[in-house]
């Protein structure tokens, strides 16, 4: 109790002050001295809890904004800054450093302890949290984002570089922070076109030799024996030619304005993480990022002539490349063409694609379907979409090895777009056709657990009973459903048979039988499926 009654004697100068400025009354002091010494209890405890910290912290955060609402109201005549002007606030810091006492593993208190110096305004504090969290944590890449975009914030681009730069040496399979790094590249590019045209800097015009520090400082940080440190001193080097006059200088503002440094960052993140996820982050970044039309156009072009080069039979490679046009301002004709372009890459890839590829085409062909008749688009795109996929299902009917996948995201999409069935062709534009189609599909692809889900799904809902039907008529559509549940239990093997052994568990109003009831027949096919070992 000691360290609670060495807390308390602490609060002492800034609650009298707080009592002397007429922001809280001798009754609420005594209340904020009970909540404290409660809160300062909890913390000395054996073994503390990250929560108790984090309830006292939440305390003097509402403490502060009270008194800051009382200033606002009360207009108190200006005097000079006194301990209760900042107390509340170091408190919550002093709070934060117990708390990372105790649990320095824990990254989200570090991350928190930071936005709340962010918060305060408290520069200098920011920048010894991250360099702290960094030392302990030079593997968690969120810790290098966050410190680089404080430097972004406060003009020191140099600084947020060499922080990047150095996340990327320790953590390069990390593609939120090539992401970060490509980001502030775009940034700085795009910052020095606008500085050009305002100090009206062009072919034949000429500015003062700058650029020749930042290109020492920036070579001082990185490693001259790797292949990136090699990338990052070209990179310097355009921006320090960049300012000198002369033609070396037009040429390398010329080739900076295109995106050379960009593009330099794109190439170091590609040969360190050859993923489809670091393209696909990469491309939404330069489709989303404020750069001039002509700029994003060639570093897409770019972007997505490596990810051919890196990535030619990768699926989700192929999805990001064939839907790159598909941006959200696309509207009528211009959204129809650019869907139907998509559409046929990719179902046109599906059907030359090996054995080997051929299924993994194949889901990312269903996904693009299935997103885009799940949008807010005109019925007749949708249309379109669905009749693509039936023509391409119908295609892998007719080889050797059908696609389950296809195969049930048709069947899939028929169920649950049915008032587009009157647009469809005439082969599966009614229940009982598409309840036709879906037997067919089982039949050809007997052991796939998605195609029987499939199929189950459909019959669930389109022999859905009506008011207007008679009780046999339900009864047998009921039968049915039943019949067709247990030869999917039957037939099915491999991956997924649980699924479909628990579809009828999750609907006992459609087979007719409770849960409690149907334990004895999984009962009976768990003993006949799963022999016993020896005894």
């Amino acid at each position: 109790m000691e360290r609670v009654q060495f807390q308390q004697e602490q609060m002492l100068a800034e609650l009298k002050d707080l009592v002397n400025k007429g922001l809280f009354t001798q009754k609420e002091i005594k209340q904020i001295m009970i909540k404290r010494t409660a809160f300062e209890t909890a913390l000395v405890r054996r073994i503390p809890r990250k929560a108790d910290f984090l309830r006292y912290v939440a305390y003097e955060m509402q403490l502060e904004a009270l008194r800051k609402k009382r200033i606002a109201r009360l207009k108190p005549e200006r005097a000079a800054p006194s301990i209760s002007d900042y107390a509340l606030v170091r408190r919550q810091f002093h709070i934060f450093e117990r708390a990372l006492k105790r649990f320095k593993g824990d990254i989200g208190l570090w991350v928190q302890y930071i936005q709340l110096a962010k918060k305060e305004g408290a520069r200098v504090l920011v920048g010894r949290i991250t360099a702290r969290a960094l030392q302990l944590h030079p593997h968690v890449p969120a810790l290098y984002i966050l410190a680089a975009a404080h430097e972004l914030s406060h003009l020191s681009p140099a600084a947020a570089r060499a922080l990047l730069q150095r996340g990327l040496r320790l953590n390069a399979e990390s593609a939120a922070l090539w992401r970060e790094y490509v980001k502030m590249e775009l940034g700085f590019v795009e910052g020095l076109r606008r500085r050009w045209g305002v100090l009206g800097i062009d072919v034949g015009k000429s500015e003062d030799k700058k650029g020749k520090g930042r290109e020492t400082q920036d070579v001082d940080m990185v490693d001259e024996g790797d292949e990136e440190g090699a990338r990052v001193k070209e990179r310097v080097r355009m921006e320090g030619e960049a300012e000198e006059e002369g033609d070396e200088g037009e040429l390398a503002r010329k080739a900076v304005l295109e995106g050379a440094i960009v593009k330099s960052v794109i190439d170091s993140a590609v040969k360190a993480l050859p993923t489809p996820q670091l393209f696909q982050t990469l491309h939404e970044l330069l489709a989303s990022y404020p750069i001039p039309p002509a700029l994003r156009s060639s570093l897409l072009d770019y972007l997505h002539a490596r990810l051919r080069e890196t990535l030619p039979t990768d699926p989700r490679a192929a999805k990001l490349s064939a839907t790159r046009h598909l941006t959200p301002e696309l509207t009528g004709s211009e959204l129809v063409d650019r869907l139907r372009e998509a559409n046929e890459q990719l179902s046109g890839a599906v059907k030359i694609a090996g054995e080997k590829e051929k299924e993994g085409l194949a889901r990312v062909y269903a996904e693009f379907v299935e997103e885009w008749c799940a949008k807010d688009v005109d019925e007749s795109l949708k249309t379109y979409l669905l009749t693509s996929l039936h023509l391409l299902s119908k295609h892998t009917l007719s080889t050797s090895s059908p696609s389950p996948t296809l195969l049930s995201a048709h069947v899939r999409l028929l169920t649950s777009h049915s008032p587009l069935h009157n647009s469809l062709p005439s082969s599966h534009n009614s229940p009982p056709k598409i309840l036709r189609l879906a037997e067919r599909y089982t039949s050809r692809t007997s052991e796939s657990a998605p195609v029987w889900l499939a199929r189950l799904d459909a019959e669930a809902t389109l022999s859905a009973s009506t008011d207007s039907e008679d009780s046999s008529e339900a009864a047998q559509k009921k039968e049915r459903l039943q019949r067709t549940w247990a030869e999917a239990r039957t037939q099915v093997r491999g991956e997924g048979l649980a699924g479909v052994w628990l579809w009828g568990l999750d609907r006992p109003e459609v087979v007719g039988a409770s849960p409690e009831e149907q334990i004895p027949t999984l009962e009976v096919r768990v003993s006949v499926d799963v022999p016993c070992g020896p005894r």
